[in-house]
């Protein structure tokens, strides 16, 4: 397979650069993952206040338009506190649909009405079904993660999903944002991989070697298998540059031995803030580290991902 079939669903920039911040910046951003290899890329936004997704969005609608981008995720602002990992949290809130209208707008006055393709959401937060119904409407798929909802909450909002999409629901980076998985209490980890295991759902993996440890990994593909698997890099701004400073939104963020931690943890221990690898990076890993086939690796990086985002 050629490494330019490679589809990242969930990416926050490169080179310095945040996505949506500036078109050129962006643009740059993007191209360097292309030059990785990445020939399918989708840019994703924090959690934001309205004004500010409206600005981002209105940015990139035009890198969306000329093909740089292959459309735009929402990763909040409709998160939960309690998981909310490197999101804002004075920014976080229940559903507004007035938002998903004004954001919908803005992509259709920029001649690309299907820009946005998935939108992040906590499925605990109050009017989640009335979200779930205004996203499919307009064609964007619902991603459960940054929850801390009960396993039957997120089993009952997948199905909610399935039903309103006619499709599977996308559930974002499994194990990270969410509780862990507990044998009395198994939480969105024990929802996801069931409905991931009978076919209902994808689940994203963030396989950076910073994430999820490679006996989680390859757990999850040996137990539903690579066509329910999105391999995704979750880059920051940090990506294709080195240590130091950075931000994500409206936090600081330190990036020490390739690995970037919210500022204001101290000493390392502050909440990972993505990553600072490509989606090539990440098949590497999971080829020559965890050990998975590459043939299982390249579908959960290209084929599974590519079905998530047809319509």
């Amino acid at each position: 397979m050629n490494p330019a079939d490679l589809v990242d669903l969930h990416c926050h920039g490169a080179l310095g650069h945040e996505f949506g911040r500036d078109g050129s910046g962006s643009a740059a951003a993007a191209a360097h993952h292309r030059t990785a290899g990445i020939g399918t890329l989708v840019a994703s936004l924090v959690s934001g206040t309205p004004d500010t997704l409206v600005a981002q969005v209105a940015t990139l609608a035009p890198l969306v338009a000329s093909g740089e981008l292959a459309g735009i995720h929402l990763e909040g602002p409709f998160l939960s506190q309690e998981r909310r990992g490197a999101h804002d949290p004075s920014v976080l809130t229940d559903p507004d649909l007035a938002l998903v209208e004004t954001l919908a707008a803005t992509c259709a006055e920029a001649g690309v009405p299907d820009a946005l393709v998935q939108w992040t959401f906590a499925p605990e937060r109050s009017g989640s079904g009335e979200l779930i119904s205004a996203l499919a409407r307009h064609g964007i798929l619902p991603a459960v993660g940054h929850t801390d909802a009960s396993a039957s909450v997120v089993t009952s909002s997948l199905a909610s999903i399935a039903d309103a999409c006619g499709r599977p629901p996308l559930v974002t980076h499994l194990f990270n944002g969410m509780p862990a998985f507990h044998h009395r209490a198994g939480g969105p980890v024990a929802a996801a991989l069931a409905a991931a295991g009978r076919g209902d759902c994808v689940v994203e993996l963030i396989a950076d070697g910073v994430h999820l440890a490679p006996d989680v990994v390859r757990m999850v593909f040996e137990t539903v298998g690579p066509q329910q698997i999105a391999l995704v890099s979750d880059a920051m701004a940090a990506t294709g540059l080195g240590d130091g400073s950075y931000a994500i939104g409206t936090l600081e963020v330190e990036v020490a031995a390739g690995v970037a931690r919210l500022a204001d943890g101290g000493s390392g221990r502050g909440s990972i803030a993505g990553s600072t690898s490509t989606l090539a990076d990440c098949v590497r890993w999971a080829v020559d580290v965890v050990g998975l086939p590459e043939a299982d690796v390249l579908t959960a990086a290209s084929t599974t991902p590519a079905s998530v985002l047809a319509r």
